[in-house]
């Protein structure tokens, strides 16, 4: 965006922009939390010649950011501005300009950036303050944020400071900066960082500015980058409230990208000759050769005419990629652009490809367009080939829109994406094109999830942003915003379904005041960042609406709706401008926007968002209603199966409801054994447990040993679960999924993750095995965290079944008599018969952590010493196995 004011006492002159005199001072702080950023550029000048002259204040934005004010102070006179809708500002602006009040103002733009340009003339002697006010939301791109300052003080400056604040509750994973400068500027950025904070400060003095070491410009001009991540532990996402407001983020990592069906579709048409075709070739060679055997791809070049490179999809092989390559290098641009029949084409081959189930049903189905130009052959009428293409378009596919410079139609490809569930990006004709569509490739080229859907409890919430999301793609960050109702209720909770290589239900939960506190605390956070936030979701989502309003009523109600928002927060949008009055409201000048929808007429659009729920309450409705897993209880009656619970060093506790008792027995192995508790051939399913060792000794100079792992392996489906005290990890033939215990989630093949607590494992509705988690105190000189494993045998196992667990799914016929007092007075002895053996047992107490996490229930248990010899078929030493999902091989 630029912008020129030129007061009206001056309007019959024409002045250039002169760099003298210098800024007196140049600083620029943003302020960043939540992912939402602030902004404010301060420049100071005296005119300290002897001679009235222009005095300019030329700030480059980020497109995405609204410009929320700029005040101007010229010798006292104080100019402040403020949002209105654009035809009331220019009524206003008209009426001083009548009056000989105000000068005119013209807006352009860039790639990424657009730039404000005031200039004002002044008298000899005179002292200007400008102020620049824009806000916008950080976009998660490749795995980071990245914050830009483009910085061109246009002269050395003897005060120049720029202050970036990062503020993330959940804390920073990294942040680094980067800046254009060139070597001389290397080691002038300061850091301070803390878990949750980071300040970054670049405070060059005068001779630190010098282009060079003897030079009299300035070098600072041009980029400045701030980049960061945060810390994400777990993967159901980031739930904050604050200022009545809330914001879900959903960025799960440790998921395996879903494989791809892409079908590019490359302009080949006379205006790609020369550095635009070899760009693209170029780009080609590299997105090719990222392709992997689960990927299906095609290639459809056109310019009048349309050619396949093959007329169906095939693996991305090494030989399949190295044919393409050849092709794309064959290219000769030539002829007219027929932008219709080829997407048309591109659509009839996925959907051959779908219709012939050529392609997995979970993969994830696109069409990537490169083109440089307006259709020029067959159908050339915008509208009709958007309509086209929307209709034999499938849900489940995507179209992405790549335009190369500044003569394609760009606000067409953009429409056409969004409507079909994809997004728009412009590409620059020049040296870095190449890489410009690489780095949109990686953005798509990992597809994790799809079919998203954010829910919250009804009554809770309201004027929730897009909560539905097509695709997820690893590295980016899926958002949804809304205002909360006033509740009596102290937390919200958030639910997420999703659809993997296996269908996802996620719960997040957070304290609706806690966040609020923290932020009382902060002197650099963003005052009201999630009401702000909201609204510039809600804004940029309602722009998007209203280039694909199908009325002209439609269009009219969104626009009433997008004025209201943006008045009420302050941002210069496509329909609002900014009006700039002196005190005495005599003045006026005007921000506006800018005219050529070519040139990109909205500044902040974003791309389509995306995210996953934990036991839905009634209002959540799953895209497949599918039933939950069943957590055990311990209401066992007499004439049900026994049931077999682990707990601590490892105990072993196997209730026996037909002799109406529970014995207990011990496993004393050591820390790295692999001990089978379920082996079953016949039903192809084997649970084992990893040990690990306690920190240190106990007092009888025995080293405790506990279970740090369960994996359970179902073998027809190539299933493993792995529950160790880290995270939870879910394995197929193909791919992979992991969870931290931070998440509440539910997965298709009913696996039941309770936040913190517990996970439970259903294979087939006929085998359930429960993992519950223990902490301890990590300064612990002695203990460790561990894992409890509770199998019911009501299980519907094999005759084939055995294991420390698995051989109790029968009741063994057990006989206790002759107690009497022990050794200790608080444990009675007795004799057992139990398999052809006596056994010497003693009567104590044992813990069952399934009711009480914390304290437990205490199970009054026959204990069989030395590792339950006697009690078990075998030796313990003869349960141990390799491997976590090796089966139980028995001599």
């Amino acid at each position: 965006m630029e912008i020129i004011v030129r007061p009206a006492k001056q309007r019959h002159h024409r002045h250039r922009y002169n760099p003298n005199p210098p800024p007196f001072s140049y600083k620029v702080e943003s302020r960043i939390t939540s992912r939402f950023a602030h902004t404010t550029v301060r420049s100071s000048v005296v005119n300290s010649g002897s001679k009235a002259q222009s005095i300019g204040f030329n700030v480059q934005i980020p497109k995405r950011a609204f410009i929320t004010n700029f005040t101007m102070n010229v010798n006292g006179i104080t100019f402040t501005g403020s949002v209105k809708e654009k035809t009331v500002a220019r009524n206003l602006y008209a009426q001083a300009k009548a009056r000989g009040k105000a000068a005119g103002i013209v807006r352009t733009n860039s790639q990424d950036m657009e730039t404000f340009k005031t200039e004002v003339h002044v008298p000899p002697g005179s002292n200007i303050q400008f102020e620049l006010h824009y806000q916008e939301m950080m976009q998660r791109k490749l795995g980071v944020y990245e914050h830009s300052l483009h910085l061109q003080p246009g002269r050395l400056v003897p005060q120049f400071q720029v202050d970036v604040y990062i503020y993330e509750p959940n804390g920073i994973s990294f942040v680094q900066t980067t800046n254009a400068f060139g070597e001389r500027f290397i080691g002038l950025t300061k850091m301070n960082t803390t878990k949750e904070k980071a300040h970054i400060v670049f405070k060059p003095n005068v001779e630190q500015q010098r282009k060079c070491e003897n030079c009299t410009d300035s070098g600072v001009d041009g980029l400045f980058r701030v980049t960061y991540d945060v810390s994400r532990d777990h993967n159901a996402g980031e739930l904050q409230v604050s200022d009545g407001h809330f914001v879900q983020f959903f960025a799960p990592s440790s998921l395996t990208p879903l494989p791809k069906n892409i079908v590019f579709v490359i302009d080949v048409s006379g205006s790609m000759w020369g550095v635009k075709m070899k760009q693209t070739v170029e780009a080609m060679q590299a997105i090719l050769d990222d392709l992997t055997m689960d990927d299906y791809f095609s290639i459809v070049d056109f310019n009048h005419n349309v050619r396949c490179w093959s007329e169906d999809l095939v693996p991305g092989s090494s030989i399949q990629v190295e044919e393409a390559k050849s092709y794309i290098r064959g290219i000769k641009p030539n002829g007219g652009t027929n932008i219709n029949e080829a997407l048309m084409k591109a659509v009839q081959m996925l959907l051959k490809a779908s219709n012939q189930r050529l392609i997995d049903p979970r993969s994830v189905s696109m069409i990537i367009l490169v083109s440089d130009g307006d259709p020029t052959v067959g159908e050339i009428k915008l509208s009709k080939i958007q309509k086209n293409v929307k209709r034999v378009m499938k849900e489940e596919f995507s179209l992405f829109s790549l335009g190369i410079g500044f003569d394609v139609d760009y606000d067409f490809l953009e429409r056409i994406a969004m409507e079909n569930r994809g997004m728009a990006q412009r590409i620059l004709a020049n040296h870095a094109a190449s890489e410009q569509l690489r780095s949109f490739y990686r953005q798509v080229s990992s597809p994790l999830l799809r079919q998203i859907t954010i829910q919250f409890p009804e009554e809770a919430v309201s004027d929730v942003t897009h909560n539905r999301f097509d695709k997820f793609f690893s590295g980016s960050e899926l958002v949804v915003a809304g205002k909360l109702r006033l509740t009596e209720e102290t937390t919200l909770t958030s639910f997420t379904t999703a659809s993997a290589s296996m269908d996802l239900t996620l719960e997040t939960e957070t304290e609706i005041g806690e966040l609020d506190a923290k932020l009382a605390g902060q002197q650099h956070s963003v005052t009201g960042f999630a009401r702000q936030m909201w609204a510039y979701i809600t804004v940029n989502q309602l722009i998007s609406e209203r280039s694909l309003a199908p009325t002209a009523a439609k269009k009219r109600k969104i626009t009433q709706r997008i004025l209201t928002l943006a008045v009420e927060h302050q941002f210069v949008t496509p329909l609002t401008a900014l009006l700039v009055e002196s005190e005495d409201g005599g003045e006026r000048l005007l921000a506006d926007s800018p005219k050529d929808p070519k040139q990109g007429c909205c500044s902040g659009q974003l791309p389509t968002p995306v995210i996953l729920n934990y036991s839905p309450p009634p209002w959540v409705q799953p895209p497949t209603p599918r039933p939950l897993p069943i957590v055990m209880t311990c209401n066992c009656i007499n004439n049900s199966p026994p049931f077999v619970l682990v707990e601590n060093d490892p105990h072993f506790i196997v209730h026996l409801p037909r002799a109406q008792m529970d014995v207990c027995f011990n496993i004393d192995s050591e820390p790295g054994h692999i001990l089978n508790l379920v082996s079953d051939p016949g039903a192809g399913v084997v649970v084992n447990g990893q040990l690990v060792g306690a920190k240190g000794p106990r007092a009888d100079g025995k080293t405790s040993t506990y279970f740090g792992a369960i994996s359970m392996y179902y073998q027809p489906e190539g299933l493993e679960v792995t529950a160790s005290t880290e995270r939870i990890t879910v394995r197929d033939s193909h791919r992979g999924h992991s969870f931290t215990w931070a998440a509440t989630a539910n997965i298709t093949v009913k696996i039941s993750i309770v936040k913190e607590s517990h996970v439970t494992v259903s294979v087939n509705d006929n085998i359930r095995v429960m993992v519950l988690l223990h902490r301890v105190w990590k300064k612990h000189p002695i203990n460790v965290d561990y894992l409890g494993i509770y199998v019911p045998t009501d299980n519907q196992y094999s005759p084939l079944v055995d294991g420390l667990i698995g051989q109790f799914s029968v009741e063994p016929e057990v006989r206790v008599y002759n107690p009497h007092p022990g050794a200790d007075p608080l444990k009675e002895e007795a004799t057992m018969e139990v398999k052809g053996h006596q056994l010497s047992v003693t009567r104590g107490w044992q813990k069952d952590y399934r009711q009480d996490r914390k304290q437990g229930s205490d199970v009054y248990c026959w204990f069989v010493h030395n590792s339950g010899k006697g009690f078990i078929d075998h030796h313990y030493t003869s349960y141990i196995v390799p491997h976590s999902h090796s089966f139980l091989q028995l001599a």
